[in-house]
């Protein structure tokens, strides 16, 4: 396992991060000690950064992660949650909640600091809210010593990258924008770097969709885009290959970021995983499956409350 310094923070992080939403059964239900298992074998492997938020399965994941690491030296992970984001539609960027949220989250992983504290899908609040009052929140705690570091996370690129440099803030998370399918991330990479920000690569599978099985129906994805993916592992089918291992394996051999986030709530994925870091890709596929998302390629989606509005006329919420 590799080591990368995030940005100007003095967090050394594993180029493999492991996402602990499953944790909350976001993408499906799991036995909760083999979620235990998941994160010790985590360890074991070199792992040592673990991004969660109390979004996840309603605190859930954050709770199942604490326990996970009870017992384990604190001196050997590096602890990254969220703060703005409590619901599906609830979301509070007020100074007073995200203290609060900040000291619940502590309670839940069993620990006395956050390595990194991030404002959660920023394109929710009102960006000068985040930068008034949010990030000074923040910022307080991190003088009293409850949080190490201060970032933010979101889906649009521009927005993301605007806020980051307004509000000051060490590290961004963008998720879906360095996968197979979308690359978009790469493009701001140069930025990032000039500005001092260190960047976070969450969700090579693109939420599920770059999978066999596909995505959950709440996917945002159109359908244009679900079918060219289905098509994708398809034809990694008809030659024994699998799509999933492959997009892990583009997103965290390539990856502009320090560190690519990835979830996962079994022992066998994480070794499935880390073993993705060192295996050669095959490029006869990976030319086979950018051929079938060629029709698709850096076309995202919306985010945002009006996204969300339409998801819930579709039946999708």
């Amino acid at each position: 396992m590799r080591y990368r310094l995030l940005g100007r923070t003095d967090l050394n992080v594993s180029e493999l991060a492991f996402g602990a939403s499953p944790l909350g059964s976001v993408f499906g239900a799991f036995a909760e000690q083999d979620g235990i298992a998941a994160v010790r074998t985590a360890l074991d492997a070199g792992i040592n950064f673990f991004d969660v938020a109390p979004y996840y399965g309603a605190t859930a994941a954050e709770t199942v992660l604490g326990r996970a690491l009870r017992g384990v030296d604190r001196g050997t992970y590096l602890l990254a949650s969220k703060v703005g984001r409590d619901g599906r539609a609830d979301f509070d960027f007020s100074a007073r909640r995200v203290k609060r949220s900040v000291t619940e989250s502590l309670r839940r992983l069993g620990t006395a600091h956050l390595d990194l504290i991030q404002c959660h899908d920023i394109e929710f609040g009102h960006p000068t809210q985040i930068v008034e009052e949010t990030v000074p929140a923040l910022r307080e705690l991190q003088s009293e010593g409850l949080v190490r570091h201060v970032g933010i996370t979101g889906y649009p690129l521009p927005e993301l990258a605007q806020l980051a440099v307004r509000a000051g803030v060490d590290t961004v998370l963008s998720y879906c924008q360095y996968t197979l399918h979308d690359r978009r991330l790469a493009a701001w990479e140069e930025r990032f770097r000039e500005w001092g920000v260190g960047v976070i690569n969450a969700s090579p599978l693109a939420m599920g969709a770059l999978t066999r099985r596909g995505a959950p129906d709440w996917h945002p994805g159109s359908f244009g885009f679900h079918t060219r993916c289905a098509e994708a592992a398809d034809a990694c089918e008809v030659v024994g290959g699998d799509l999933a291992k492959l997009a892990l394996q583009f997103s965290a051999q390539t990856t502009p970021a320090a560190t690519t986030v990835i979830g996962t709530s079994s022992s066998e994925e994480v070794r499935r995983n880390v073993a993705c870091l060192t295996e050669t890709i095959d490029q006869e596929l990976l030319v086979a499956v950018e051929t079938c998302l060629a029709p698709v390629r850096d076309q995202g989606w919306t985010s945002g409350p009006a996204a969300e509005q339409d998801l819930r006329r579709e039946g999708r919420l």
